[in-house]
């Protein structure tokens, strides 16, 4: 659900913020860990540009296996989560473990979870995707058994089961590829939470800061071409002043297909390219 806010002071003008429901205010401190170093640094140099560590907070330890099986949890609290889109569940685990997993739609306070091979598929539950119901909305999959969950795991994220094709399954992704993976993945039942996260408006830069955003400049806002971006130069009104778009490094940046996992191009069945 989106708030609008009264236009009392400029940045509250177009601000639109995310009514987040949530049943606790602290997480529980021994699921949390502190966050180390610098953002988007490795050895004191940038290797990812304009990321910083933001306001101050604690990372939640996520369980993405859900490798806990066939034991009952019980959902004590849906919490807010700083480090990520949706919401987490706290799960009290028959035999007194407590876990964090990625909040669905529909996961309510006092519903019980599970995770196995043999369990129904409701909101929550983690099975394999070999006995997961076709058209069924699922989140948190697995790429290789074992190994976590790596796909859907955002704001409002979920995959499709289409159809069956010996060991493994045919998902469709947010992006309109169609992919095949091993039916012994796990992956759990339902559509994340906190769909309307891409319609907030922040309303001024203070706040991206917070959330640990470096300003950007645009290239054709630098001076030197030589030293500073391809674009800069006198192309502030007429454009970037040569055929096609180029990153700060001189490669083309539209246009030109970055894929270089070709190993795992035999998993695709249909290209979030194609136009069919």
């Amino acid at each position: 659900m989106i708030k609008k806010h009264k236009p009392v002071t400029q940045s509250t003008r177009f601000r639109k913020s995310l009514v987040i429901e949530t049943t606790v205010d602290k997480p529980h401190k021994k699921l949390t860990t502190s966050l180390l170093g610098s953002s988007g640094r490795s050895r004191g140099r940038v290797s990812v540009r304009h990321k910083e560590r933001g306001s101050r907070k604690r990372y939640r330890l996520i369980d993405f296996k859900r490798d806990k099986r066939d034991i009952p949890a019980k959902v004590a609290t849906i919490e807010y989560d700083p480090n990520r889109g949706p919401n987490i569940a706290l799960l009290n685990y028959a035999d007194g473990e407590k876990r964090y997993i990625l909040a669905p739609e529909e996961l309510k306070v006092g519903m019980t979870v599970i995770s196995g091979e043999s369990v129904d598929p409701t909101v929550g539950n983690a099975m394999p995707l070999s006995v997961v119901p076709l058209g069924s909305q699922v989140h948190n999959v697995e790429i290789n058994p074992g190994g976590g969950g790596k796909l859907a795991r955002g704001a409002g994220g979920s995959v499709q089961v289409l159809a069956r094709e010996g060991d493994f399954v045919n998902l469709k992704l947010p992006s309109g590829e169609v992919k095949k993976i091993s039916g012994r993945c796990y992956a759990t039942m339902g559509v994340l939470g906190n769909m309307d996260l891409r319609n907030v408006r922040l309303g001024k830069a203070g706040r991206n800061r917070h959330l640990g955003v470096r300003p950007t400049v645009r290239g054709v806002a630098m001076g030197n071409p030589k030293k500073d971006h391809p674009h800069a130069g006198s192309y502030k009104t007429t454009g970037i002043g040569m055929s096609s778009p180029k990153t700060p490094w001189g490669k083309k940046a539209r246009g030109v297909r970055t894929r270089k996992r070709k190993q795992t191009d035999h998993t695709i069945v249909k290209s979030r390219h194609s136009k069919k």
